[in-house]
């Protein structure tokens, strides 16, 4: 059964994976809907995994997918079947598929022409005589039912594979890290860089044709946009798919304006000038929504922390064992990577987005803030706690009056390690969707364009610089206040 009942008056939330084709894809969605509805992009949410299951969790209504990869790493099917079995398959699950766009975007492997030329290497099955070879394959390709765990038992390939971001794995390739890579077929960089494509000739990759993979209840909620929606079958072809992520990596067009002259019959201006600059980057149109969205995932995760860390070191910091047990508690947290607290998040809240965000930020927020607290409470001398009890003060008074008020500046010195932490992790936040600078750097890895990584750290590194001058800023209002030197 699907979750996330919908409002009437919602948008149609359009999801996408996070590489250039999924990118330009979504806009093209996006702009053909606009016009009869009110329409949300939530771009480069992740892996299937991750947009599947934002699209189950009604987080978005539908996604631009592919057949195979409807077929063998959703629906889990061990052959390839056809897409009335693969319909019937989904309905139950409450998705449809429609809207083939027209093209096929497949998997394969691709070498540098003049390795492969050396070695005599046309096909995949000559992969098996070079074990040697230097495999940078993207990590989804590593765990897909349909990637390499089948291709290496299809081919007997004995090499030993290394997980590479598929943005990077060019660039890797072109400066020989890497001897072979896996591609989609209507990548851009194919041509660019003059790569070979091996040969599938056991014909182990299926089709993988375009379509757009929807909740069922889409066509009745936005019955003018699905109708618009529907004209956009057979409407891109390899070759015009290829001039579109062409456009988005090597002449840096932004999605949007991709889609929009494609929607229009428009071809790529004549003499297209090169990517936008550092500086256009780094302060376009999205510079105010993502420093909101930034800045309200630390501040929301810091004070829930500040809500939760501070009374239960007050709790437990008289007492050594549990103390211990809890400072042991969220310096574990600590360990976890955090793009595998994020998943796992994902699959214990069956959701994405800005409560799993939130919820790991909180969590990695608390060790500075219950330590400090701790050792702020532990810092307070004995005479002083004796010497209010003297004067008659009860427990809960010595705590309020006298224990916190002197451990304060160690506990505000925790929050203040907390909030510069979490702005650097809060970019990792834009892998399942909840916004912020590290929306400008999944894209920039899509992309393997630097200047777009810049344009999201540097930002997110003066955000940090900030809030460490408004603490600073404060503290010494506080000191001058309290007359200090």
């Amino acid at each position: 059964m699907l979750a996330g009942a919908r409002a009437a008056d919602d948008p149609l939330r359009i999801g996408s994976k996070r590489f250039t084709e999924a990118y330009v894809l979504a806009q093209v969605l996006a702009q053909t809907a606009a016009p009869h509805t009110r329409t949300e992009v939530l771009a480069g949410l992740g892996n299937t995994a991750i947009v599947y299951e934002a699209l189950r969790s009604g987080r978005i209504d539908l996604y631009p997918e592919y057949l195979g990869t409807i077929d063998q790493e959703i629906l889990k099917n061990p052959r390839p079947g056809s897409l009335a079995s693969i319909q019937a398959q989904l309905v139950p699950l409450g998705f449809g598929v429609a809207i083939p766009l027209g093209f096929n975007d497949g998997y394969a492997l691709a070498m540098r022409e003049a390795d492969a030329q050396r070695l005599g290497i046309r096909r995949l099955s000559d992969l098996a005589a070079h074990p040697a070879l230097r495999m940078g394959l993207s990590n989804e390709f590593i765990g897909r039912q349909d990637g390499w765990p089948g291709l290496r038992s299809a081919y007997g390939l004995p090499q030993q594979p290394t997980g590479v971001d598929h943005g990077l794995a060019y660039d890797a390739l072109a400066q020989g890290q890497i001897d072979v890579m896996d591609i989609y077929t209507t990548d851009a960089k194919i041509g660019h860089l003059g790569l070979r494509v091996l040969e599938d000739d056991r014909q182990y990759f299926p089709r993988y044709d375009a379509v757009v993979l929807y909740r069922l209840d889409v066509p009745q909620r936005f019955p003018a946009a699905w109708q618009a929606l529907q004209a956009l079958a057979g409407s891109i072809d390899e070759r015009e798919m290829i001039a579109m992520n062409a456009r988005a990596e090597l002449q840096g067009v932004p999605f949007e304006t991709i889609a929009r002259d494609h929607l229009a019959g428009r071809s790529a201006p004549a003499g297209e000038g090169a990517a936008r600059g550092l500086w256009a980057k780094l302060v376009g149109a999205d510079l105010g929504r993502l420093a909101l969205q930034h800045l309200g995932l630390v501040l929301a995760s810091v004070l829930a922390a500040v809500a939760i860390g501070v009374p239960l070191a007050v709790a437990v910091s008289a007492r050594p064992l549990a103390r211990g047990w809890l400072l042991a508690l969220v310096g574990l947290c600590q360990t976890v990577p955090s793009l595998a607290m994020l998943a796992v998040l994902i699959w214990a809240l069956g959701r994405i987005g800005t409560v799993p965000a939130l919820v790991a930020l909180t969590l990695y927020a608390l060790l500075p803030i219950v330590r400090n607290t701790c050792t702020g409470l532990a810092e307070v001398p004995a005479g002083l706690k004796q010497a209010a009890t003297a004067l008659g003060l009860r427990r809960s008074q010595v705590r309020r009056h006298v224990e916190l008020p002197l451990a304060l500046p160690t506990i505000v010195a925790g929050v203040r390690t907390a909030t510069v932490i979490g702005v650097g992790t809060a970019t990792l936040a834009a892998f399942i969707g909840a916004g912020g600078f590290g929306e400008r750097i999944v894209t920039g890895l899509a992309l393997n364009d630097n200047q777009m990584m810049l344009a999201g750290a540097l930002p997110s590194a003066a955000l940090a610089l900030l809030l460490e001058l408004v603490f600073e800023l404060a503290e010494r209002l506080w000191l001058h206040r309290r007359g200090a030197p």
